[in-house]
């Protein structure tokens, strides 16, 4: 489990010095929207933790749980498609996952910002050693993930039906529509209209 002072603090693995701890800062995976937020802020409160501050990512408590409130949280936060960060790799690969959602939806950034600067900048730590990292975590590269993000928002908006392939591809950051569709087919293996007519999307946690 992922305890510490700030979001990079030292990793407490015996749990009898997270009883020494004031506040305790507690990692969550998964969670990848506002949404997310609003639900674990919920089940915060059927804990009987209703003050505790919900982020993405993390919780944070003025008091210290118990080894049974910690069984309950684990599984009620697994109920609702999350889990509970064991240790502080998982909490930076998460973070590099809840950023390259957020670089890949906002064009603003991504097409005057490369994606390795970006993270650099808002984790604090070289673009080359949370590739490494990440790579070791989840088999697969930063660049692919993010990839793999750009096109479920590619799927987002066609699902909403209001925009052309030319417009979608413009706002994604994409150089031309044969980029993205090229891009679209090696990831679903259909084109982008034939997605269209079909429409299906993963959650954002499970892409």
């Amino acid at each position: 489990m992922f305890i510490g002072q700030g979001v990079y603090g030292n990793v407490c693995k015996d749990w009898k010095n997270l009883l020494a701890l004031q506040l305790m800062e507690i990692g969550v995976k998964n969670m990848v929207c506002d949404r997310c937020v609003m639900v674990v802020a919920d089940i915060m409160r059927r804990m009987g933790y209703p003050d505790a501050r919900v982020t993405m990512g993390r919780v944070s408590v003025d008091n210290t749980l118990s080894d049974k409130e910690f069984e309950r949280l684990d599984g009620m936060l697994v109920a609702a498609g999350f889990e509970l960060l064991r240790d502080r790799e998982s909490s930076l690969v998460d973070s590099v996952k809840r950023e390259v959602i957020l670089f890949a939806r906002n064009p603003e950034v991504n097409c005057r910002m490369k994606l390795s600067a970006y993270l650099a900048e808002r984790i604090g730590i070289d673009y080359r050693t949370l590739g490494k990292l990440f790579a070791g975590h989840e088999n697969r590269t930063i660049e692919r993930y993010y990839i793999a993000q750009k096109v479920e928002y590619v799927k987002e908006l066609l699902a909403y039906g209001d925009m052309t392939v030319s417009e979608i591809a413009d706002m994604t950051g994409y150089s031309s529509v044969a980029h993205l569709s090229r891009q679209f087919r090696d990831e679903t293996g259909i084109t982008p209209t034939k997605y269209r007519m079909a429409g299906q999307r993963k959650p954002l946690d499970k892409v």
